[in-house]
């Protein structure tokens, strides 16, 4: 069987909670799975503002930081827009989740 996809989005601070939450417990039971959190929006900047154990895994929207005027950290990854790799996952099959 093939190892689960799951793209979780987070548009907001509460939402990011939530996915960041929701990543931990199904990395925790099945730890093979292959997870990304895919930030736009107000969670964008909540994001930036509190660094956390699962950054790793976030894909932060690359329209919503130049709106805010807010380099990328180097230690976070960018997408160009959140909507088109929201896109481009669920095209490759993985499952979609917002947070």
């Amino acid at each position: 069987m093939a190892a689960l996809q799951l793209l979780i989005h987070a548009p907001t601070a509460d939402a990011l909670t939530r996915a960041r939450n929701n990543a931990q417990n199904l990395l925790a039971t099945a730890p093979d799975t292959a997870v990304e959190i895919v930030i736009n929006g107000p969670a964008v900047a909540a994001a930036l503002d509190a660094p956390h154990d699962t950054d790793v895994l976030l894909r932060v929207c690359s329209n919503t930081l130049a709106r805010l005027e807010r380099p990328l950290p180097a230690t976070l990854c960018s997408v160009p827009a959140a909507v088109l790799h929201i896109a481009q996952r669920q095209r490759d099959g993985w499952s979609y989740m917002r947070a």
